[in-house]
């Protein structure tokens, strides 16, 4: 899928730059600025895209710890478990799925350890996954609580040079059908030109309709998965209203929201972006609006 993608981006590439854009350079007057505004704005985005992309793709979304535990059950565990050997440091739990009810934590039977709330097990990365939003495949991992600011960066920057891309090559695709010009253009550029104008409008109108979905459960800090499981009737826990809500997933500073990375100050003091602690909203807080 990350060659699906590149191949995307070499077509509309070629077709912008080379093959539409770059030789209006030349022809001097109003064609020369208009292509140097597309050729700019489109390499920024492209590099936006790029950088956020292999951001998700190379930013482990978030596992549990080896040997983590809720601090709320830690007496309970240390109580209800009996020695496996004389070493008094080596433990067992006695059962665990009861324990887990009676203290309403819990505990995932295929990675055999407890999960963290907000945590998913993940049937394709074979772990549980921390904030676990969805699994996709055009970055080829699960997008969690560490790179989900990353995965709707891509998303915003996708839209952006595809929408971009489109409205460039719409005049040279509305004169290739409307026999405007003359067929003094290759055969390969006409079909590339082509090919790239359909692939960004799908893409643009698909990832916006993903970008307005995201952003409306990033308003309510909830997930995909989390969306399916809340009940509609009650207020969910975990929302500490609109602002708040988004900087738990784009951090406190404005200067880096846009951009794929977060500050340290960031990665210290917001326990969120660790994905094993989260702060609840109480019944006194108001919804921001």
């Amino acid at each position: 899928m990350i060659l699906v993608v590149l191949s995307v981006v070499g077509v509309s590439y070629y077709a912008v730059v080379f093959a539409n854009y770059v030789p209006q350079v030349w022809k001097g007057a109003s064609a020369t600025a208009t292509a140097l505004l597309v050729l700019i704005l489109f390499h920024f985005l492209l590099a936006m895209l790029l950088w956020s992309y292999f951001a998700v793709v190379f930013t482990d979304p978030g596992g549990v710890p080896q040997g983590w535990k809720p601090s709320s059950c830690e007496d309970d565990l240390e109580d209800q478990s009996v020695p496996l050997d004389p070493t008094p440091t080596t433990t067992v739990p006695v059962s665990l799925s009861t324990m887990a009810q009676s203290a309403n934590v819990r505990y995932c039977r295929k990675c055999c350890q407890f999960k963290p709330p907000r945590c998913h097990h993940c049937s394709v990365c074979g772990r549980c996954i921390l904030k676990m939003d969805h699994h996709c495949i055009w970055v080829v991992t699960c997008v969690g609580a560490r790179n989900y600011k990353f995965f709707l960066l891509f998303l915003l920057y996708t839209f952006l040079e595809t929408t971009l891309v489109t409205v460039a090559l719409l005049p040279q695709f509305v004169a290739i059908f409307s026999n405007i010009e003359e067929d003094s253009s290759f055969p390969s550029v006409l079909a590339t030109t082509i090919l790239a104008f359909v692939l960004n409008l799908a893409f643009a109108l698909s990832v916006l309709g993903f970008l307005i979905m995201h952003m409306s459960l990033v308003a309510g800090n909830t997930t995909t998965i989390e969306a399916y499981e809340k009940k509609a009737s009650t207020r969910w826990r975990f929302d500490l209203g609109r602002k708040r809500n988004f900087e738990q997933v784009f951090g406190m500073r404005r200067i880096y929201w846009f951009l794929p990375l977060y500050t340290e100050d960031d990665l210290r003091r917001m326990t969120v972006l660790q994905g094993l602690d989260y702060p609840l909203r109480s019944d006194n807080d108001s919804q921001e609006l």
